[in-house]
């Protein structure tokens, strides 16, 4: 019997070196002599230089684990709205920051260092570890196997190539386009609530906390809404906006790769209001939506996968994104000017092991941190949004070449671990198995400053009491207002949850996924004490211990897809549906014989076109799979043939005239060679 996370009791378990140094040396020739790298603006002026940068991070559309809801079958099959990452790049005197919201899972360590890696290679010592910040929107719909940490390949059966390259390259082409585009430019900050996008998926363990905490969330939801705005030459240029929301609008029976409701909310800033076109490299508006402390926040507001407000996850995902798209619209109207210095530190704690300073617990007693453990109600999932640990269980019957490759993890942990975890019930001793931990313990922590905004960074879920608890640590060092503070989570690396040591005794889903035991958080609030009273005296601090590089012990069990084939009398690209005549507001739809997307990603680009007829006779793209109103489905037919299947939402104000749709692919012979082909439909007319 299915084992829900909200009944799970708490309980005792039963038996059950530095990386932009090194890579400096590649720097490329000529890159100090750009504007980027040699303008500066001056402090406390009022202006920066500023970049803006967008690039796709799209993984294979078909065939791939996605990563987040722990499905063993839930593997991508086409494209409801392309995830991107954003970059922007800010300068006041000596200092820069680069500031990445990437539209995926989560930001894994694997990730982390590639990007720093390629970063040092194109631009020498100028963006590195110290003054990147890397975040992630957490979809839930997005491709999985970027990680080099077992843990979260389960499901995924293993690192892949694709996704990984498409992350690593993606962002760090956000980040060249946002270096080229640096110039002078201006910052304000707005601030607003957003009360009807989130709820309190874990109102057990929140309740447990002190009256004190409980009195900044009346209703138990974090409903803040920090935005600010960039403007260069007189106009604004981008947004980022912060708010806590889970990014799990699409459920896990969704099978298209989907930047879901935070996503929905770019999309509508660039593209309806900006006008911006993915595919023509127009990156002059940037809206990013990011998260904070959104462990515990839900945007399912029924408590149910896929329900709230509605019944619908496409509807939702749309609803809550608009949400947040008209709280950050609104808490602009309010911004007012932004000024002071940019700057940002970063260093490493080992949270398997750190001794916490009484000054930092409940009890005034010093503690430990503690090896990873994953708890029962870890594995029984949230059943507001989805399962938990990815790969476990396995469904019956079904086995997983991963898990026979290195060990099933659910193994009895040792009593003295199982004591330190107490009163987490332990099902896998994530960081005692071999090869290696199949979680990372040594994490990075980062301070950015924004003018008058500070992030404190850390690689977690964290729930809104944590998130607090951090924010009024790093506001106390700093010695400013607690709202200049925000916490900055899913940033720079990943290792599960961050609750409170009163939230964890619940053991609620979270809980048990606070990886490191009760006095996580107490870790982190004295961690993050240390590095704010470093950053405030302008200090340097250690880098602390190595994170590890475990990329040469990657194993993938996914199996490649092979040739391409087509049915009898069939070629590639012949149409198997024609679109018919639509009025505006209906949906068209058409078919093509296709090839499988991993042979080409077609990152950047697009596997559909919908297209007008012009004044002058030429077609002009009107739409593209990737955006909102195009949905591309991908199948099978046996083991060789491919059907991909558009269908198009006409909008409102659409145009009259004749239409039709262009489809883009690429087909491997057995000789492994690729051979693009396109398929396009008759006419159909749109009035």
């Amino acid at each position: 019997m299915p084992v829900s996370r909200r009944t799970v009791l708490a309980r005792t378990a039963v038996g059950s070196a530095a990386l932009a140094t090194a890579a400096a040396a590649a720097t490329v020739p000529g890159a100090t002599t750009t504007l980027g790298a040699s303008a500066t603006a001056a402090p406390d002026s009022g202006e920066y230089l500023i970049g803006i940068g967008l690039s796709d991070i799209t993984g294979p559309a078909a065939e791939c684990g996605m990563m987040g809801y722990s499905q063993f079958d839930q593997q991508t099959a086409g494209i409801h709205l392309r995830p991107r990452a954003r970059a922007f790049i800010i300068e006041s005197g000596d200092h820069r920051i680069a500031f990445v919201v990437a539209e995926n899972g989560m930001i894994f360590q694997s990730v982390h260092r590639g990007v720093m890696q390629e970063l040092a290679r194109r631009f020498g010592d100028r963006y590195t570890e110290q003054n990147v910040l890397l975040t992630s929107t957490h979809s839930h719909a997005t491709c999985g196997g970027s990680s080099n940490d077992y843990a979260y390949n389960l499901s995924i059966l293993g690192f892949q190539q694709q996704v990984y390259d498409a992350e690593v390259n993606g962002i760090v082409e956000a980040i060249a386009a946002a270096h080229a585009d640096l110039g002078p430019g201006t910052l304000a900050l707005g601030r607003g609530e957003l009360h009807n996008a989130s709820v309190n998926r874990s109102r057990v363990a929140f309740d447990r906390n002190p009256d004190a905490d409980k009195q900044q969330f009346p209703q138990a939801v974090d409903p803040a809404v920090t935005a600010l705005s960039v403007v260069k030459g007189g106009r604004r240029v981008g947004t980022i906006t912060w708010f806590a929301t889970h990014n799990t609008s699409m459920t896990n029976q969704n099978r298209l790769i989907s930047a879901d409701n935070k996503g929905y909310a770019s999309f509508t800033y660039e593209h309806t209001d900006h006008g911006v076109r993915y595919l023509d490299g127009d990156t002059d508006f940037v809206a990013a939506f990011a998260q904070t402390n959104a462990g515990d926040m839900s945007p399912n507001l029924n408590l149910r996968p896929g329900s709230g407000p509605t019944d619908d996850e496409f509807e939702n995902t749309r609803i809550i994104g608009e949400r947040q798209y008209d709280a950050s619209k609104a808490a602009l109207a309010e911004a007012k000017s932004l000024q002071g210095p940019v700057d940002s530190m970063l260093c490493y704690i080992d949270l398997a092991d750190t001794a916490v300073d009484g000054r930092f617990t409940p009890d005034g007693q010093p503690r430990h941190t503690v090896p990873a453990a994953a708890g029962v109600a870890l594995i029984a999932g949230s059943t507001e949004d989805g399962p938990g640990l990815p790969g476990i269980p396995i469904p019956e019957g079904v086995r997983n070449p991963f898990i026979d490759a290195l060990g099933d993890p659910r193994q009895p942990a040792p009593s003295w671990l199982a004591d330190a975890q107490a009163p987490k019930a332990i099902v896998a001793p994530l960081g005692l198995l071999p090869p290696v931990p199949w979680v990372p313990n040594v994490v990075p922590i980062q301070i950015v400053r924004i003018g008058e905004l500070y992030l404190a960074c850390g690689g977690a879920e964290f729930t809104i009491v944590s998130g607090l608890r951090i924010r009024r640590a790093v506001a106390a060092a700093l010695a400013v207002p607690l709202e200049q503070v925000l916490m900055q989570g899913y940033a720079n690396a990943y290792h599960e949850y961050v609750v409170t040591p009163e939230e964890y005794d619940s053991q609620q889903y979270e809980g048990a996924s606070t990886l490191f035991g009760r006095y996580t958080l107490c870790a982190y609030q004295q961690e993050f004490t240390r590095l704010a009273t470093a950053f405030a005296a302008r200090r340097q601090v250690p880098r602390g211990p190595a994170p590890r590089d475990v990329s040469n012990l990657q194993p993938n069990f996914q199996p490649a897809p092979g040739p391409d084939a087509t049915p009898p009398g069939r070629n590639f690209g012949d149409v198997l549906l024609q679109p018919t005549a639509a009025a505006r507001g209906s949906q068209v739809a058409a078919e093509f014989v296709s090839a499988h997307p991993k042979h080409n990603p077609r990152r950047n680009g697009t596997f559909l076109e919908v297209q007008r007829r012009g004044d002058s006779g030429d077609w002009v793209r009107v739409s593209n799979e990737g955006e909102w109103a195009v949905r591309f489905y991908w199948s099978k037919r046996g083991t060789a043939e491919s059907v991909a299947r558009f269908t198009w939402d006409v909008p409102a104000d659409a145009a009259t005239g004749s239409y039709r749709m262009q489809h883009f692919a690429d087909s491997l012979t057995p000789d492994g060679r690729l051979h693009p082909f396109t398929g396009t439909t008759t006419e159909f007319e749109v009035g």
